[in-house]
């Protein structure tokens, strides 16, 4: 449906651009097509008043006219220059496009930190991004920013992997320069591009069964430290076994080490095996691919090898990259518990394809609550070389990730994380999101602003643990 324009065609603005056609427009502003390909804002007085005196734009580039009862502010661009509402924006073509969003959404917000801006307007030529102030809910700035880049795909520039591999053609390096031109940090390691020789023989030696050692990485991992709030432990061992290795190659492969060996780990459900991986995969910003009976399993013979090997081929396509295996016993069960002969099949993909894929720099991380029921040739060395318990979280780790999860709320200054970690050591992590999002919904419920230790507490008292399997007497939950 056409738009009704608030000029008629060949009205001529205040700086001489001709009027054409309304493009889009809301209650008081619209943006107009003006000859020779431009655009032109035009804007109600009221607007653009509160524009100006929340210091967002300044007189000088601005126009004012009257039209019939109508006092307008106008601003024109050319062909060149980006205008239009950020909900109707098309992905960039260049670096420079994407640059010049980035530092006008960054610019705003050094102006106005408050005011929504998936409505607002795009103005190239001032580098602001003006809000038209609607009463919908807002959105975080960094989705904002996703959705730019994208072409409106509802993508957190946060997310840089994910964002990365909607922006293929722009390149990590250059897709990091813009989301950081925008004030959002990435905590992405930039691999060295990829020697194919092949690596150098290791000397044998047992699988690590150990939990990750306790201590931080040195002073050298300033250029990329990987932190994981409630697992410190875990996050040392990733940034001592991966990250260092990821950040540092020329160094590790003078001594024989191409690439991170694979990783399994494993532990009882909603210890946080699964937001670990996630989180790393986050962190690396390589495709990531994943393996799991839902995806792979197939009824046929030979069907799921086939599918398995497919897997296998494109994360190797597509290196560097992380592999995933969930609920690996699903496929690496012992082969002696006579699973039929199709299994066996199975087991021996897996036995050929992950020392190829490592050789390939695609890091493989496979997760289990079962760890017994896996064939001792697949957790023998050389293929998965660490082998990781992730555990019941002690106290001190619940205390970690309270703090975090609390850190992103209004709350009223009574809040204290230490009592609810004593009570929720040796649950499962996920019980710990759980509580602090109840105790957020029953403030909200009986009205509150803010989150209050009463609201935590009583949240607390009504998610009690369940019992786990096998366990005598203390009840656990937990979720994956």
């Amino acid at each position: 449906m056409a738009l009704d324009a608030w000029l008629p065609i060949g009205f001529r603005l205040p700086d001489g651009a001709k009027v054409r056609i309304a493009l889009f427009g809301g209650p008081n502003w619209q943006i107009l097509e003006t000859q020779g390909d431009g655009r032109a804002l035009v804007a109600h007085e009221d607007l653009a008043t509160r524009w100006l005196d929340s210091g967002l734009i300044e007189r000088g580039p601005f126009s004012t006219f009257d039209f019939g009862d109508r006092h307008l502010w106008a601003i024109s661009c050319g062909p060149t220059q980006v205008l239009c509402p950020v909900a109707d924006g098309r992905s960039p073509d260049t670096k420079a496009e994407a640059l010049a969003f980035a530092l006008a959404l960054r610019a705003t917000r050094g102006i106005d930190s408050e005011s929504p801006l998936q409505d607002a307007l795009y103005v190239e030529r001032i580098s602001r991004l003006l809000p038209t102030y609607s009463i919908s809910s807002r959105t975080n700035d960094d989705v904002v920013l996703g959705f730019w880049l994208t072409g409106g795909a509802s993508v957190s520039a946060k997310s840089f992997r994910r964002l990365r591999q909607t922006m293929s053609w722009l390149g990590a390096r250059h897709l990091k320069d813009v989301v950081q031109a925008a004030g959002f940090e990435v905590a992405e390691v930039m691999p060295a591009e990829p020697a194919r020789a092949a690596p150098a023989a290791k000397e044998a030696s047992q699988p690590d069964t150990k939990e990750p050692r306790r201590g931080q990485p040195t002073a050298h991992d300033a250029a990329g430290f990987f932190e994981l709030a409630g697992r410190p432990e875990l996050a040392a061992f990733f940034n001592e076994h991966v990250i260092d290795i990821v950040q540092h190659r020329d160094r590790y492969k003078a001594l024989g080490i191409d690439f991170p060996s694979a990783i399994v780990l494993h532990g009882p459900p909603g210890c946080g095996k699964t937001f670990a991986v996630e989180r790393l995969v986050d962190f690396l910003g390589w495709p990531s691919f994943q393996i799991e009976a839902s995806s792979v399993a197939s009824p046929y013979i030979h069907e799921t090898s086939k599918k398995i090997s497919d897997v296998f081929d494109k994360a190797m396509q597509n290196a560097p990259s992380v592999l995933v295996i969930d609920e690996m016993e699903a496929f690496l069960a012992d082969r002696e518990m006579g699973s039929g002969h199709h299994r066996v099949e199975e087991v021996a993909e897996f036995l050929r394809r992950i020392p190829e894929a490592t050789k390939n720099e695609v890091l493989i991380v496979a997760m289990t609550n079962r760890v017994e029921m896996i064939d001792p040739a697949i957790l023998r060395r050389g293929r998965f070389d660490h082998v990781i318990k992730v555990d019941f979280a002690s106290e001190v780790e619940v205390l970690s990730l309270l703090d975090k999860l609390l850190a992103s709320l209004p709350k009223e200054a009574d809040v204290e994380a230490r009592p609810l970690a004593h009570e929720l050591a040796g649950r499962p992590l996920s019980d710990v999101a759980f509580v602090v999002r109840e105790g957020a919904r029953l403030a909200a419920r009986s009205g509150k602003e803010r989150l209050d230790q009463a609201s935590l507490l009583e949240a607390l008292r009504t998610t009690p643990a369940r019992e786990r399997e096998g366990g005598e007497t203390k009840r656990r939950i937990g979720f994956i």
